[in-house]
């Protein structure tokens, strides 16, 4: 599956990067006062986020699945004159040492991953790798969500589908998506490693700041 979602971001990193230009206020919620020595994005497709991480870290990394993408993520770092050291792999087995991160953000990738168990497992995954002491925002989107809402804003569990995104030119390419109702989304951090110490949804996402089972 790991495979699936890399060839197809691969395809599309060059369209996609060009329309994610800005941090989503909700990171910059985040960080707003936060500060680490080492920050990983997890999922962190052109780098945006992993810029604003640059900010309030002594180390920022990018990590993803697609190559395309962290070459994005190169040339925006590049561009922008920010640092950081950009890894390739699976959210759901992250290759990174017990307790390494101070900060992370983990949005927009929770919802590509499939089954359930490897999005329970991907959670795992950024709870082992969080420090003592150390938060990340995680992200995915919600039944709420303008697209979704007319149809599902009441449901109790979340729903499996594919989103097109559509390249220059009027081709598609389907996009693997796991919409979660709200209560689903707790029920999984709940299912994982990680504490929640806000969950909360914002323009059609779940949201989550958690820490640690050991924090």
């Amino acid at each position: 599956m790991a495979d699936d979602l890399r060839r197809t971001y691969d395809r599309i990193a060059e369209h996609f990067a060009a329309t994610r230009e800005h941090a989503w206020p909700e990171v910059e919620s985040f960080l707003d006062g936060r500060t680490g020595r080492w920050a990983v994005d997890v999922g962190c497709g052109n780098g945006r986020h992993t810029e604003l991480l640059a900010a309030h870290a002594d180390v920022a990394v990018g990590f993803d699945v697609s190559r395309g993408l962290l070459a994005e993520a190169e040339a925006r770092a590049a561009d922008r004159g920010f640092e950081t050291a950009l890894v390739q792999g699976d959210a759901a087995a992250l290759p990174f040492h017990d307790g390494r991160f101070d900060l992370a953000v983990y949005v927009a990738t929770l919802h590509h991953l499939r089954p359930r168990a490897r999005r329970v497992a991907s959670l795992d995954e950024l709870a082992r790798v969080l420090a003592p002491g150390g938060r990340a925002v995680v992200s995915a989107w919600a039944t709420v969500h303008d697209r979704f809402a007319d149809e599902h804003a009441d449901a109790d569990a979340g729903f499996d589908t594919h989103v097109d995104w559509t390249l220059p030119g009027g081709e598609t390419v389907p996009r693997f998506y796991h919409i979660y109702a709200p209560a689903e989304f707790r029920a999984d951090l709940d299912a994982s490693r990680l504490v929640p110490t806000e969950v909360f949804v914002s323009s059609g996402n779940c949201y989550a700041v958690v820490g640690p089972a050991s924090a």
